[in-house]
């Protein structure tokens, strides 16, 4: 008798081969319930800002709270990050598993979370109607949406609504949002101009995701919609404002992307000339992405291939004289994480060097003396983090395309090799991005190809033309 593959059994392989942790240790639990039940810290009192959170459907790992105003000639945003810091003591339990971990993976039926879900889900997060202590950001921006100041502060919050992002969309677009949901898109607006205007790149490219399906999963393509867009602006902006602190103070530790090699952007330039996108003389990487739709077979590929120009991100940490290259070449500016430390190491810290900064006071001794060690823990992390996320796409591919082995499908190339055979075509039903077999794919154009393996033990897909 046979038996149906499944694919929960997949997922758990994932998360043996890329050394998954599967529980915390008694220790880091016990420290958790123990700071979790504590009473709130004595902090001035900001629960009279009407606080709201964006995230996802259904999460409960809640860094961010936002506020918006208006002020004469601008705007005032209050952005609220869980003080994940007042809760975790340095080299305890809690800390020294926050380590290992550095961030929190998601899969799809599961999340390996960085802290104890009591504090990440429980007590350090921004849920609606209870008291939390917070970094409170308070950045001033002018009409047009530039930073005009900015300053951070520990304080006690309360957020009002914990709302995810289609409801702001819809709150949007039907005219009906009012307060902080009113002025997010035109704030998010106005940073998009600035970001456009200093070089900075946001990538139009769908992304694949594994979504539930009936009692399984499948795999589509997803374009984030504008209320993401306008809320990331928020956080690149406080993380902006984050990275001029610390230059200031000659101490933190940055997000960086050098700018791509001088052939790098020329071959890509080359592809968009071949793909017909346009790319007018003076214009910069970011105007060009910024108008394609990426429905369109060429925009598609040269979307794809353009990636190669933002690679390479690390952290760059510091304590004396800054970095001679602090930027990040798709933000075009110096940029900090701070906005995320229940699921991101990294921002607890960046966090710590701020509140220090504005308040005049020495960075605490143990932050600095973690600093320079952040780069490549953060990098081992997130390398183990993407493995993951690209083992359960992979896995998911396979598994809603084994029985259709031999079947043919309609497809774009989006990627080859110059001088090699094969490349890379993207498939919109099932939404499926594989190798593809054959010799002298045509980049950004339709083909037909035939489905030639799909194994859920290796997890891999591969095509031939047709």
């Amino acid at each position: 008798m046979s038996v149906a593959p499944r694919l929960d059994e997949g997922f758990e392989r994932i998360r043996g081969e890329l050394e998954l942790p599967e529980t915390f240790p008694r220790p880091t639990l016990e420290e958790a319930e123990r700071v979790a039940t504590a009473p709130v810290p004595s902090l001035p009192d900001r629960t009279d800002l009407p606080l709201l959170t964006v995230d996802p459907r259904g999460s409960m790992d809640l860094d961010q709270a936002l506020c918006i105003e208006e002020r004469p000639r601008g705007y005032r945003v209050w952005y609220a990050i869980a003080d994940v810091a007042s809760f975790v003591r340095p080299g305890g339990p809690i800390d020294e598993e926050a380590r290992k971990r550095g961030e929190t993976v998601y899969m799809p039926d599961a999340r390996v979370p960085l802290h104890p879900p009591v504090l990440s889900e429980g007590a350090a997060s921004l849920l609606p109607g209870v008291t939390r202590p917070a970094a409170l950001w308070c950045v001033d921006l002018d009409s047009d949406g530039r930073t005009v100041g900015a300053d951070v502060t520990r304080a006690l919050v309360r957020s009002r609504e914990r709302l995810d992002y289609d409801y702001v969309q819809a709150a949007v677009d039907t005219g009906t949002a009012d307060g902080t949901l009113r002025l997010l898109p035109v704030v998010g607006e106005l940073r998009l101009a600035l970001e456009r205007d200093r070089g900075g790149v946001s990538l139009p490219t769908p992304e694949q995701e594994v979504v539930p399906h009936g009692d399984g999963y499948r795999v589509e393509f997803r374009t984030p919609l504008p209320a993401e867009t306008w809320n990331a602006q928020i956080s690149l902006m406080t993380g902006m404002a984050a990275a001029a602190m610390m230059l200031d103070a000659e101490m933190g530790v940055l997000r960086t992307l050098p700018p791509a090699p001088a052939d790098t952007l020329a071959r890509v330039r080359r592809i968009a000339s071949a793909l017909g996108v346009p790319w007018p003389d003076g214009a910069g990487f970011g105007e060009v992405v910024a108008g394609l739709d990426p429905k369109i077979p060429g925009n598609a590929a040269f979307l794809k291939e353009a990636t190669v120009l933002l690679r390479g991100a690390g952290y760059t940490a510091f304590n004396g004289e800054p970095p001679k290259d602090a930027t990040h070449a798709a933000v075009a500016a110096p940029y900090a994480h701070v906005t995320a430390p229940l699921r991101r190491l990294v921002d607890r810290y960046g966090t710590e060097v701020c509140l220090a900064v504005a308040e005049g006071v020495p960075v605490p001794e143990p932050v600095q003396e973690a600093l320079a060690a952040l780069p490549a823990l953060m990098a081992g992390s997130g390398r183990r983090a993407s493995a993951v996320d690209r083992a359960c796409v992979d896995l998911v591919e396979a598994f809603v395309l084994r029985d259709r082995v031999g079947h043919t499908f309609d497809a774009v190339v989006v990627d080859v090799e110059d001088g090699k055979p094969g490349g890379v075509v993207q498939v919109a039903e099932p939404a499926v991005v594989a190798r593809c077999d054959g010799a002298g794919l045509p980049l950004g154009e339709k083909v037909q190809v035939r489905l030639t393996r799909a194994d859920l033990i290796t997890r891999e897909v591969r095509f031939t033309l047709a």
